[in-house]
């Protein structure tokens, strides 16, 4: 039976419901070459009714009315359109061996921009978007279409891959917007819809029932580059979700966001009866932390973590069947000082009852480091109620602030073909412009021009920001742009920028 369910969920597919990034937006969904290498992005021209559908009286589906809600949504609900300027590449011309002999000749190859499509949901009247991190993510110009056709360039306020949410902001105003609900009063058979852009088609609504809660699918995994921890807890429902959805609104017959739509469960790539979103109870609070602190305020129990299930429950003995077993408990971590060891059962976290670990850990995502809550645990046979003092990954209760690239202090920009050849070299970005921070603290000067980052080549400005954030991004203590260029002058220097708080 173990190797019929390995056999059965290796066929199966957990797809990203992303863009399918690609020049040319409509090429591939007529290419039956594309459907048979990319089995993640296929396209259905079917639609598919929820589940149960056949079963419901015509009394029933007549008392179900989801044109209030349709007409009270779609208009907050816009297209994102994401464009990434690939590297450039270098041409045999470019060779360096042959550089070395008759010097810098030939041209380069420009590769195509890639597209991708998506979609993101009004949440405030002065601009103010949530959308999937993997719709955005890489992008180097970001335009949002309104329904009402207006288009807007739009910034990027903060990311968290953790949970696949980002914020983006809009310079408009009297935008309509979708209110906020609650996921957590959302019951399972009840009716949602999924307003989103699949495959370019603006404004598409589809309906179905939430199917579970809580589902963790392990799409969202752990980086190490990055030190990002995924955390998931999904409304699994079967409204009908497609490439181009990923980042719309998930609602309730009364038009209240109660979700983000992320994902397709499929075995071929497109819909075929499985979608899940972000509750809102975890995107409140990332986008929250988003624009007030330009990254998200996590807290940790500090334990290791598994669900129960029927092998374990035998192996240690364990009567409940709901809850989060601990596998480990953290040196110096909340957990510890509180009192959880290792074999408690978490049951519920300030009363509300978590049965499996993604429970646990969207309940435990609603909170900063520093805040105190209740956890019910199961000690032996005993249960107890601990009070815990929530820490941050780095072991204290302090919150803290995102470093933005403003905070170099400095513009870039290109480097002239002229100025490369004067100073005979293949590559960098100059600082134009140069203010009170970062830059100005190490002692670079105006002018000065990059040609590498922590050993990293530097060919566009683009490349400074992408080297910057990853610094940022990563788990390292130790936060240090080391910066090797030269000046107009032909001096060279080399500069340690510290981007620690």
């Amino acid at each position: 039976m173990k190797d019929y369910g390995k056999k059965l969920f290796s066929f199966a597919l957990v797809a990203l419901v992303s863009s399918g990034v690609s020049v040319g937006a409509f090429a591939f969904l007529n290419s039956s070459q594309f459907n048979k290498n990319n089995k993640d992005i296929e396209h259905t021209s079917e639609f598919a009714r929820p589940a149960g559908y056949m079963l419901t009286s015509h009394a029933a589906a007549i008392e179900t009315d989801f044109t209030k809600a349709a007409e009270s949504t779609v208009n907050a609900v816009v297209s994102i359109k994401s464009t990434t300027h690939a590297k450039q590449q270098q041409s045999m011309m470019q060779d360096p061996f042959f550089e070395f002999f008759f010097g810098q000749r030939g041209g380069s190859i420009q590769p195509q921009p890639r597209v991708g499509m998506g979609s993101g949901v009004i949440i405030s009247t002065d601009g103010y978007i949530v959308t999937n991190n993997h719709v955005i993510e890489g992008a180097d110009i970001l335009e949002v279409t309104l329904n009402d056709k207006r288009a807007f360039n739009a910034k990027v306020i903060g990311t968290d891959p953790s949970t696949d949410l980002a914020l983006l902001k809009i310079e408009a105003t009297d935008l309509p917007i979708i209110p906020f609900g609650d996921s957590d009063k959302l019951q399972v058979g009840e009716w949602v819809l999924a307003v989103g852009n699949p495959f370019q088609l603006t404004s598409t609504v589809t309906a179905g029932i939430v199917s579970a809660k809580a589902r963790s699918l392990g799409i969202i995994s752990n980086n190490s580059r990055t030190g990002t921890m995924g955390l998931e807890s999904f409304i699994q429902t079967d409204a009908a979700v497609n490439p181009g959805n990923s980042g719309g609104a998930l609602v309730n017959t009364n038009g209240e966001l109660v979700g983000i739509n992320t994902a397709i469960y499929s075995e071929t790539g497109a819909y075929s009866g499985y979608s899940f979103a972000i509750p809102t109870s975890i995107v409140s609070k990332v986008i929250t932390d988003l624009k007030q602190y330009g990254t998200v305020q996590r807290a940790v129990l500090g334990i290791a973590i598994r669900d129960i299930n029927s092998e374990l429950a035998k192996e240690k003995d364990i009567e409940v069947q709901d809850g989060a077993y601990v596998e480990e408990v953290n040196d110096r971590s909340a957990a510890m000082e509180a009192g959880i060891k290792k074999g408690d059962i978490i049951k519920a976290i300030n009363g509300v009852n978590v049965k499996n670990v993604a429970g646990l850990q969207e309940q435990v995502n609603r909170y900063r480091p520093g805040d105190k809550i209740k956890v019910t645990v199961v000690q032996g046979k005993q249960s107890k109620e601990l009070t815990v003092t929530l820490k941050n990954i780095q072991g204290n209760t302090s919150v803290s602030k995102a470093v933005g690239i403003d905070s170099l202090g400095a513009a870039f920009k290109e480097l002239k073909e002229k100025t490369r050849q004067e100073l005979n070299i293949r590559n960098g970005v100059q600082v134009d412009g140069i203010k009170a921070g970062k830059f100005q603290e190490a002692g670079i000067r105006n002018g000065f021009i990059i040609l590498r980052i922590n050993n990293s080549l530097v060919t566009s400005v683009s490349d400074v920001e992408d080297i910057f954030n990853s610094i940022m991004k990563s788990n390292s203590s130790d936060k240090v742009m080391f910066i090797t260029g030269l000046y107009p002058n032909g001096k060279t220097g080399y500069y340690a920028v510290d981007l620690s708080e």
